[in-house]
């Protein structure tokens, strides 16, 4: 178990805008940034990230919370796991509390966590072999070193080699304690029934470790060195739990700095086209690693930039397979841009033949827009042919018509009818005949939509006849997490002046009122405040945010951030009052509206029991507490709407 003092310094050492930065393509708004929603499709930022405060808010979703609840989020980590990483990238050592685990917790351990764990293990199994190893060094280290790699950039993506000896592998895990089924899972090794002892799945062959958005090990890719062989040339890991090449774009862990920083990310097909393009110092490339484009990919690409250059080597089977993957980009709003090397060569051989200035301007100044493209392929087999020349054109519109963008969409047929002469309108028609083909080809919205609105309804164990009395508690939980440990003066008739925090009124207004609290999650924060009362510890944001318990956190960043903070206000010299600004009268009056809105709620409880009350005496009793609990309600509301501004409320 991670010791407490480790989770501690690893809250005040990172930077929610650096880790998150890594995800989400944030631009400075004020003392904010804003980005687009990973977690929802948007057009317009509202996504709001607070270095100050060290939380995050996306208004799209409804989700927030700090840089280890998104890390929770985005990779799907389990806190430990999210800990672990950030400790990782800050260089903080991990200081475990020592815990005796029984057998059924042992047992209990995350199977997600062992499949991460023998990946890694395999990793450095693999590497190990091709630096340490004869074998490794003759037949793999000579490969790599003929494909002109060095030897920084063969590290940086951690190539290895699986040895030739059948079970290397499953014989070294299963000797370190990996169970059999693990290693059946993982992908990694493959139990014939002829042969229990159990196989390489990569055996004798180069391997390309796959690595998550956050730079876990989540399968491989191995190529086989001998051509005598008849077997696949690559071979990739199977899908398993953590494993989905769909949702994987190879080389993005290594990338993605790179393309946040030139805004633009350059798309090729195979392993070597990334890595020779990195060695070479372009480092904004991912590979789709030989599968079709998924959507999956697109969006993590999107988090980063919506630019993208496809870099195709020019065959006919990789250019027809371009036509898909633009729609695709397409459809889901990016800018696309397509460049053709020259006959014989792809992203790997052009950079490994030419110096770097050379290669960024082929791509800069080869680059095309995908109607030019399109149009330049498919009208070069149209040749003269004017019923191909037609459809060509109809399948250009029908890429415009995956545009969403309205604006777009006439501009992009704007250069159409220009380029070959057709009327606008005719293009409008068309584009109208395609947008249905394009409907049919889109994912259903309402499959593709998640409902992210959040139920203003309370829940069945929450008091539902004053929804008023509750928004009223949320303000002053609010109050709790933006203020609590801020000291104020206030007045009591009984003991004068008197100093307290905010934390500490609000918690003896509701002890002094015996009020219930109304929402499972308030009482939680209400309860662990006056456990740290108790202990003369007062709890605010800040230990609420290691908490790490989904609501508190979405709770936090919603009192912490507000939606006012997606508008750079300060930019066009409109300065808001900030709520806050007169802590000690906003404190008070919002103690008084709730107590006020509790009053009525008594009154009606009792109002609605008289009629039950068969004993006189109960009766009159009963009528008595609802008198005087008017004139206190009359009282608190004439202090509320009376009182002036900066006077102290004497009650």
């Amino acid at each position: 178990m991670i010791s407490q003092k480790t989770i501690d310094k690893i809250f005040s050492t990172i930077r929610v805008e650096e880790i998150i930065g890594e995800y989400v393509q944030l631009k400075r708004a004020g003392t904010n940034f804003k980005g687009l929603s990973p977690f929802h499709e948007e057009k317009t930022p509202s996504f709001v990230v607070s270095p100050s405060k060290q939380i995050w808010k996306d208004f799209s979703s409804g989700k927030g919370g700090t840089a280890i609840t998104f890390l929770m989020e985005i990779e799907g980590f389990t806190y430990p796991e999210a800990l672990r990483h950030a400790a990782k990238k800050y260089g903080i050592e991990i200081e475990e509390d020592q815990v005796e685990y029984s057998e059924e917790q042992k047992k209990a351990q995350s199977e997600r966590e062992i499949l991460y764990k023998i990946h890694e293990v395999a990793n450095t199994f693999f590497q190990e072999n091709l630096w340490e190893t004869e074998e490794g060094k003759t037949i793999a280290l000579s490969y790599f070193k003929e494909r002109e790699l060095h030897d920084d950039i063969i590290k940086k993506f951690q190539l290895g080699y699986s040895p030739e000896k059948k079970n290397a592998f499953t014989e070294y895990a299963l000797a370190k304690g990996y169970e059999k089924e693990i290693l059946e899972k993982s992908g990694i090794s493959i139990f014939p029934e002829n042969s229990p002892s159990g196989i390489d799945r990569f055996r004798e062959r180069v391997i390309f470790p796959i690595h998550s958005f956050s730079g876990r090990v989540l399968g491989f890719g191995a190529r086989i060195l001998k051509s005598n062989v008849k077997t696949a040339k690559y071979l990739n890991s199977p899908e398993t739990e953590i494993y989905h090449k769909s949702n994987v774009l190879y080389g993005l862990n290594q990338s993605k700095q790179a393309i946040s920083r030139e805004n633009l990310c350059l798309l090729v097909e195979g392993y070597m086209d990334v890595i020779s393009l990195h060695q070479s110092g372009i480092e904004n490339v991912v590979a789709s690693s030989g599968t079709a484009l998924t959507t999956e990919q697109i969006k993590l690409i999107k988090r980063l930039t919506e630019n993208v250059t496809i870099l195709f080597d020019g065959d006919a089977a990789g250019i027809k397979a371009s036509f898909r993957s633009i729609d695709m980009l397409l459809s889901e709003g990016m800018n696309i841009r397509v460049v053709l090397f020259p006959d014989g060569d792809d992203p790997d051989s052009f950079a490994r033949k030419n110096p770097r200035d050379f290669v960024e301007d082929f791509i800069k100044n080869q680059a095309k827009d995908f109607i030019d493209f399109k149009a330049e392929i498919l009208l070069k087999e149209a040749n003269n042919d004017p019923i191909k020349k037609a459809e060509a054109i109809r399948d250009i519109v029908k890429s415009i018509g995956f545009v969403s963008n309205a604006l777009k969409q006439e501009v992009y047929l704007k250069q159409v009818s220009t380029q070959f002469g057709l009327s606008e309108q005719s293009l409008f028609n068309e584009l109208g005949v395609q947008k249905q083909v394009v409907q049919q080809q889109k994912p259903r919205e309402k499959e593709q939509k998640r409902d992210f609105q959040l139920s203003i309804e309370p829940k069945s164990d929450i008091l539902k006849n004053d929804l008023s009395l509750l928004e009223l508690e949320e303000k002053l939980i609010e109050s709790i997490f933006k203020y609590g440990n801020q000291v104020i003066t206030l007045y009591n008739s009984n003991v004068g002046n008197y100093e307290t925090t905010v934390t500490e009124e609000i918690i003896n207004h509701f002890e002094i009122d015996n009020y219930k609290i109304q929402s499972p999650i308030n009482l939680k924060i209400i309860n662990e405040i006056k456990e740290g009362l108790k202990n003369n510890e007062l709890r605010d944001s800040n230990y609420f945010s290691t908490l790490l318990e989904e609501e508190i956190s979405t709770k936090l960043a919603d009192s912490l951030i507000s939606p006012y903070e997606l508008n750079n206000w300060a930019s066009r010299n409109i300065y808001p009052i900030n709520v806050g600004d007169k802590l000690k009268t906003e404190i008070e009056e919002n103690i008084l509206i709730h107590k006020s809105h509790y009053i009525k709620l008594l009154i009606r409880e009792i109002d609605s029991s008289l009629d039950m009350l068969l004993d006189e005496y109960e009766y009159m009793e009963s009528i008595k507490k609802i008198m005087i609990l008017k004139k206190l309600f009359d009282t608190i509301n004439k202090k509320v709407s009376r009182n002036p501004v900066n006077e102290p409320y004497k009650y």
